[in-house]
């Protein structure tokens, strides 16, 4: 009796249709030879609706296998988003009208790209991520970037000096890792963009505010918190907690110890901690990570060496007209 009642149920079970959008042109699939218009605009391939039980996840890398692309049936994809090749969408999705999605790029469950966001090739938004918003601008990220659960990628800036209707922009390159519950906001204005370079790795709980510029190869530990137009050179490494005042610069080859309060420029090569975070020397450890010899940390010809000169420059520039000068340096009384 039970097989009997199974075997209808299955003859019963509902069909979905699916939008399968051309690699090429971002239009859905047809099987007519005719131009794309209004009638031919949707080509759907029925499939049997999932069982609730079913891993969604095998669900959609076995049709991938079969399908150029793969867009979930109740996921909303507007029918002017231009899909690349080999694209998943998960359940729930949402992409927006002016999106652009590159080559193999997966949206896992309930992540979203709204507003004209362009995002590259391999991209990966995992579940609950955001990118772009419905404002004038544009959100661009490149290659081979990973966001995380629930991160929030290039809305609008929490600035009040943001007008309503002016362009903001965001642009993010490659290979950048952002991790769960991020947020990185865009410009406060349309002269500038907020931006992030490559091979970052933006631990869980960070927050890049408008108009800031990250260099790369930086790594910030979780809730390491930019107010607006900081600027981050590269290879810096910030531990957990910490918090940069506005206008600040974080030269290249820092570090800053966690829990501390910067609110001066932290000069290159140089590692600060604290309250009000305060110079502790040179980052004799990061230095030697990245390939910086002895000699160079100790040579008696100082002046000649280019990391030197450039650390003396950096010094220089941290008191220039509108910069908020260096972080004090802590003297030990010896006691």
């Amino acid at each position: 009796m039970a097989a009997a009642t199974n075997s209808i149920l299955l003859k019963l079970k509902p069909k979905i249709k699916i939008k399968i959008c051309n690699p090429l042109f971002g239009y859905p699939r047809s099987n007519s030879s005719a131009s794309p218009s209004i009638p031919h605009l949707f080509s759907t391939t029925t499939l049997p609706y999932a069982d609730a039980d079913s891993d969604c996840s095998s669900e959609i890398k076995a049709t991938a296998d079969a399908n150029p692309n793969f867009i979930h049936p109740s996921a909303d994809v507007h029918p002017n988003a231009i899909i690349g090749h080999g694209v998943s969408v998960g359940p729930f999705c949402t992409i927006g009208s002016s999106v652009k999605l590159g080559n193999g790029c997966r949206l896992y469950p309930g992540s979203h790209v709204f507003g004209n966001t362009e995002i590259g090739d391999h991209c990966l938004l995992m579940p609950g991520a955001v990118v772009g918003d419905h404002l004038p601008g544009r959100t661009v990220l490149g290659c081979n970037n990973v966001i995380g659960h629930h991160a929030v990628i290039g809305v609008k800036c929490q600035d009040l000096k943001y007008k309503p209707g002016d362009e903001c922009f965001l642009h993010i390159g490659d290979n950048n890792e952002i991790r769960e519950h991020t947020s990185i906001h865009r410009s406060s204005k349309s002269s500038d963009k907020t931006v992030i370079g490559d091979n970052n790795l933006i631990m869980g709980s960070c927050h890049i505010a408008h108009d800031c510029n990250i260099g790369n190869n930086n790594i910030f530990a979780n809730n390491t918190l930019l107010a607006g137009h900081v600027v981050v050179e590269d290879y810096t490494h910030t531990a957990g907690a910490i918090v940069v005042h506005q206008f600040c610069h974080i030269g290249s080859f820092s570090f800053v110890g966690g829990g501390s309060v910067v609110s001066q420029d932290v000069p290159k090569y140089t590692m600060v901690v604290g309250e009000r975070a305060e110079l502790r020397g040179l980052n004799l450890e990061g230095l030697r990570r990245n390939g910086f010899t002895a000699t160079e940390e100790e040579d008696k010809e100082l002046g000649k060496i280019t990391a030197v000169c450039t650390m003396i420059q950096s010094l220089r520039d941290s008191f220039a007209q509108n910069r908020r000068g260096i972080c004090k340096f802590r003297y030990f009384s010896g006691s």
